[in-house]
């Protein structure tokens, strides 16, 4: 009789902490959503939010390198489009979406790398 006693107190004891349960589970949900927040939806946002400004600075002139790997420089800018000189005579267009990456125009090139021979000549 005591076992069971004993046994109908622990089943009354678990009755009542299933709401407890309850908000430790929710609570711990809420947390794992904030850290996934935090360590991947919002580096990916700032992220694209970087490529997006990147893209539409492109000018003509920029060096540029496509999602598929083809590198060449920017002949025109359309409103959704680039046209890009891959060689002397072959010109391809291409989406802006297709851009990977851009590196500086040659006249940026230049003022930049002045400053880089000077402090070497200095230290000469």
């Amino acid at each position: 009789m005591n076992a069971i006693a004993k046994g109908l107190v622990l089943l009354q004891g678990a009755a009542a902490n299933p709401t407890g349960q309850m908000l430790s589970t929710i609570v711990t949900f809420g947390l794992v959503f904030v850290v996934f927040y935090f360590l991947i939806i919002r580096p990916q946002n700032k992220k694209q939010k970087d490529m997006q400004k990147m893209i539409s600075a492109v000018k003509k002139g920029d060096k540029i390198v496509t999602i598929g790997g083809i590198h060449g420089t920017v002949h025109a800018v359309k409103d959704t489009t680039v046209v890009v000189r891959v060689d002397e005579d072959c010109r391809i267009e291409f989406s802006k979406s297709a851009i990977a990456s851009v590196a500086v125009a040659k006249a940026e090139e230049k003022s930049s790398e002045a400053p880089a021979e000077k402090i070497e000549e200095e230290k000469k």
